[in-house]
Formats: structure tokens, C-alpha cells, sequence
């Protein structure tokens, strides 16, 4: 199970390309609302979620957590203390934490990309404290993926779909996508 979590202010393109991605790997993926089942995005677009962060537990199934970047919907992330025990859990589980664009700043301030590979929407480079940063569209280390922002929702999905089940799988849909990169 993948939760992505989206607080006011997420980016919905980064959010919601995600979901749908996975859903055609045919993952069990839901949207978590930070402060209700209804969250705004950063472009005023009100997305109704699958659960709130009051229906979620870390006694769940889960393989991955999905933050997606946007302002301020990357602050309100990072203040909220459901998303970090959920990052906290998948860190000391062994599963995925998958951030994008401003995003993977919450796993630098948290101190969880020192010595490994990461990548950010350019600016936030100095919050990814101790990272080996990237220009890379799309960064894998351990069990982190991390992504430079809304142009790159497609490869960033895609990884997450390769590390969970295959690369057939994660290269068929990027295919029916029409994607010409």
C-alpha cells in the first residue's frame, strides 16, 4: 500500500500523476488529506481524497509514502506530525519515502539524505543537508526517490512503479502514455 499525502497547497500535476501511474501498475494507492478529506492545491484545484490523515495508521500494509512538492503545501508537510511518523516508519521499516521537487527539503531538514544521491526543484539544493545533489530529472538511493518537480511526474512515477514491481511493468505504462521522452 502507497500513501500520498497532500496538504494545502500541493503541487497537484506532482500528486496526482502519481496516482494514477500507480493505480495502472495496479497498486493499492490512496491520497491522504492533511486536515480533511478536501485539499486545495497550489493552483486552486480541491482534490478530494481516499482518507484523512485521521484514518491511517502505521499497523497498515505500507510499502511507500509519496510527498509531493508545491508551496505551501511542502511546508505544511513537514509541520505535520502524521507524515513524519509515517516517513519515520517506512525509514526504520525498511520501505520507500518518495519526495519531489520542493519536497525532498522535508527528508534533508530530517537529516535522512546525508552521503546519498538525491535531487530537488532547483533553489531548495541547500535544504537537502549532507545530499550528494544531482542534476538528474529522477534520483534512486536506498530506499529514497527523489525528483526535481512537476516536468519530471513521469519518470518520478515510473521509478516508483520499477522499485515496487518491474521494469516491464513500470516501461508498459510509461508506453500507453504516449510519453515521448
Amino acid at each position: 500500500m502507497i500513501y500520498v499525502f497532500l496538504a494545502k497547497g500541493f503541487e497537484e500535476i506532482e500528486a496526482l500523476t502519481v496516482v494514477d501511474y500507480l493505480r495502472r501498475a495496479e497498486l493499492e494507492v490512496y491520497t491522504v488529506g492533511i486536515g480533511g478529506k478536501i485539499i486545495t492545491g497550489s493552483h486552486n484545484i480541491p482534490v478530494f481524497c481516499d482518507l484523512d490523515e485521521n484514518e491511517i495508521s502505521t499497523s497498515d500494509a505500507i510499502d511507500a509514502v509519496v510527498l509531493p512538492g508545491g508551496m505551501p503545501g511542502t511546508l505544511n508537510l513537514e509541520a505535520n506530525k502524521t507524515v513524519n511518523t509515517f516517513i519515520d516508519y517506512c525509514v526504520h521499516n525498511d520501505k520507500y519515502v518518495c519526495a519531489i521537487c520542493a519536497a525532498p527539503s522535508i527528508l534533508g531538514h530530517k537529516g535522512l539524505l546525508k552521503g546519498r544521491k538525491a535531487c530537488c526543484f532547483p533553489g531548495f539544493e541547500n535544504e537537502l543537508e549532507g545530499a550528494k545533489v544531482s542534476d538528474d530529472f529522477v534520483c534512486t538511493d536506498g530506499k529514497y526517490i527523489t525528483a526535481k518537480g512537476m516536468g519530471a511526474a513521469i519518470e518520478f512515477s515510473r521509478e516508483i512503479t520499477r522499485v515496487l514491481l518491474d521494469d516491464f511493468t513500470a516501461d508498459r505504462i510509461k508506453a500507453s502514455l504516449q510519453c515521448p521522452f
